[in-house]
């Protein structure tokens, strides 16, 4: 029987971390989906994401991952807790993270859901139209990088999709989750004036290199009335929507088909997946892993409610 899985997710500290995700200890990052993330139970407990890939590729992975990227686990997904501005930084295309890193790199496409948001939260997303090659480049290596960004509000449940390419940065006061390729391949422009380190260089001609002027953040509002599933994202590396049920009998019906996994994080309400022969409580912030051939299954709310976040390639 092949059925849904949670993960043991890595934790990492980074300067700008808080203590949302490990209440008294200082955490910036929680990778609850990773190729290097261990099974928490089910027949292939113990397995790492790359070692269950290897071992069943078809089954975990599905046809369509399979065809793009081989038995490499595609995506990435981490919950992050911001307390100070992350640093101005870029990421390549997968040409672009090949010429420049080399064989076997990936290029980093992302997108952010907003799960907690201080009033007045900021992000930076793109330039500011009409910023030249010229004025970035003067930018980025003299001290006004700020006066050509673009500052963008958001709020709790606003998601925004970040291809590479676009320069950005997390503002203060934010809980959220992010889906991207697997890719750590990330290019510092600016920090802030934090003291210069060897964990946290700046690569500024990188930058440059990789930098596309004509991209900007747009701010993406989830309706209140979609329905069960709405679509946020889609992109060639992964889709995003937003699943909704409104009571303990509007179940929510899915099913991988064999095409791709699906990852389902719940962010509001308690839940269960129930599969032919499984089933799997979920708890707010909480992963399941749907393999590709795990069949058809559903999203049942206990309670009042749920909502989730769905993440699959397409």
């Amino acid at each position: 029987m092949i059925s849904a899985f949670t993960l043991i997710p890595e934790y990492r500290d980074y300067v700008w971390g808080g203590q949302r995700l490990r209440p008294g200890q200082l955490t910036a990052e929680a990778w609850i989906v990773y190729e290097g993330d261990r099974i928490q139970a089910g027949p292939w407990a113990g397995l790492t994401l790359v070692e269950a890939a290897a071992q069943h590729p078809t089954e975990l992975l599905g046809r369509v991952p399979l065809a793009r990227t081989g038995q490499r686990f595609p995506l990435l997904i981490k919950l992050l807790d911001c307390a100070q501005w992350l640093s101005v930084q870029v990421h390549p295309n997968d040409a672009q993270a090949l010429a420049l890193e080399g064989p076997g790199q990936f290029g980093k496409t992302e997108a952010w859901h907003f799960l907690q948001t201080e009033p007045g939260a900021e992000i930076l997303a793109g330039l500011k139209p009409g910023t030249t090659s010229a004025a970035l480049a003067q930018a980025v290596r003299g001290s006004g990088l700020l006066d050509v960004v673009q500052r963008v509000s958001v709020a709790t449940g606003d998601t925004v999709f970040i291809p590479a390419g676009m320069l950005h940065a997390l503002g203060p006061g934010m809980l959220l989750y992010e889906v991207q390729q697997t890719s750590n391949i990330t290019y510092r422009v600016y920090d802030w004036d934090r003291p210069a380190s060897a964990g946290r260089p700046l690569h500024l001609e990188q930058s440059l290199a990789v930098t596309n002027l004509a991209l900007s953040g747009q701010v993406i509002t989830a309706a209140a009335d979609a329905g069960a599933r709405q679509a946020l994202i889609h992109c060639p590396y992964f889709t995003l929507e937003q699943l909704a049920s409104q009571g303990a009998r509007s179940a929510v019906p899915l099913d991988p088909r064999g095409e791709s996994f699906q990852l389902l994080t719940l962010t509001r309400g308690s839940a269960r997946l129930t599969g032919a022969g499984w089933g799997l409580d979920l708890a707010p912030l909480q992963t399941a892993l749907v393999p590709a051939a795990a069949g058809a299954y559903q999203l049942q709310p206990q309670g009042d409610g749920c909502r989730a976040l769905l993440a699959y390639v397409a």
